[in-house]
């Protein structure tokens, strides 16, 4: 059984299909991982501009997105793909003929396996292990830059704004010790807010440090001033000190960001060992973005078949839509399932199944089968007999 589902027909039409196919699908991936890339470049490069991180540090952060979409986008680009080519061979009559010599659906399902098997395995390798691992690996990269160092990357001569505005620093020099991580800075101003209260600090140096009790990041502040109160106003307070401590990141904030027990970065082995409604959404939806391309490639093969009277770009839109629908169920039913509104043992499979229930009605309908049975019942048979 199995060696037929893997068996390929290797003749003269099948290349043809399989190269167009092909064509299709590679360029159609390029065009929407160019479209996500950008998308996120931009938002990458915002956010080194928000936090004054350089954006060669943010980079990989990136990269992980895009690892993390390439399922989705795999998945979609296949179904439009498959959409297209189908489509293409019945608006140049070549389905046509291929009709009148047998090969129909079934057989167009059947060329197209190599495909389709091959972009299955790539999705299921991707969503059990390498997206798993790249949510992990890009909350450590956002711990490391935007986050924990937060003050690490200090821009010399020039004020900066942290905190959505709470606390705004300068500093006339800036050195980066790249062995600890560490930053020295000199000639330090710094204007925050402490209890709704303006505060003003004036040092000659500063260093950050980390506290290793409570995991709370502070700047060591060196020979200066402290002024609590506007200048001019009765209540202003006046602390010089040789050594001050401000604390810039909490601790808890730290264990918060440190911590990896989120689902979605655990990997697959350790979710089924887990157990709980959480880990069932998330291993199930896993599991059910590599079933979808299954799934979609068959009503490609649906969608795609057209006449040359049919508006262009009709089978795409509703491809699209179908897409969304589909995806957005899963999510729905992901939620439903974390939330114990929905049972696990239905789940996402039950959105599969509604979706095969479909295309089944959908090539029975094609073939006139429906018809036939809904004329034999008597109830819609509104035809009178007439008796010799």
């Amino acid at each position: 059984m199995l060696l037929k589902i893997f068996k390929y027909q290797n003749t003269i039409i099948s290349r043809y299909l399989l190269s167009n196919l092909a064509v299709f699908f590679f360029a159609i991936t390029f065009i929407i991982v160019l479209i996500v890339f950008g998308n996120q470049f931009v938002l990458t490069a915002q956010e080194s501009i928000s936090f004054g991180i350089p954006i060669k540090e943010l980079m990989p952060l990136v990269g992980f997105n895009m690892l993390r979409d390439i399922p989705i986008i795999l998945t979609l680009s296949l179904f439009l793909s498959i959409i297209i080519t189908i489509s293409q061979l019945y608006k140049n009559s070549e389905a046509v003929v291929m009709n009148s010599i047998g090969l129909g659906d079934k057989n167009f399902m059947n060329l197209i396996k190599p495909i389709v098997f091959f972009t299955f395995i790539i999705i299921f390798y991707l969503t059990i292990f390498a997206v798993p691992w790249a949510k992990q690996q890009k909350s450590y990269a956002e711990d490391e830059t935007v986050n924990a160092s937060e003050f690490s990357f200090i821009t010399e001569g020039k004020f900066e704004s942290f905190k959505n505005g709470e606390i705004i620093f300068y500093a006339s020099e800036s050195k980066v010790n790249d062995i600890v991580g560490e930053q020295n800075m000199e000639e330090i101003f710094i204007y925050a807010l402490d209890n709704e209260s303006s505060v003003i600090i004036l040092a000659s140096e500063a260093k950050k440090y980390t506290n290793a009790q409570n995991d709370s990041i502070y700047l060591r502040l060196k020979n200066g001033t402290r002024y609590e109160g506007l200048p001019g106003s009765e209540n202003i307070n006046i602390l010089n000190f040789e050594k001050y401590d401000l604390e810039v990141v909490s601790g808890d904030v730290q264990k918060s960001i440190s911590s990896f027990s989120e689902i979605e970065e655990k990997n697959t082995i350790d979710l089924l060992r887990e157990g709980g409604l959480k880990a069932n959404a998330e291993i199930q939806w896993r599991i059910s973005q590599p079933i979808s391309v299954l799934i979609l490639s068959i009503f490609g093969v649906f969608l795609g078949k057209t006449s040359p009277r049919t508006g262009k770009g009709i089978n795409l839109i509703i491809g699209i839509v179908v897409f969304m629908l589909y995806n957005n169920a899963l999510l729905v039913a992901k939620s439903a399932i974390e939330n114990d509104r929905l049972s696990p043992l239905i789940g996402m499979w039950s959105i599969h199944l509604l979706l095969l229930l479909i295309l089944i009605i959908f090539y029975q309908f094609r073939k006139g089968k429906v018809a036939y049975f809904v004329d034999k019942i008597a109830f819609f048979n509104f035809k009178e007999k007439n008796h010799v």
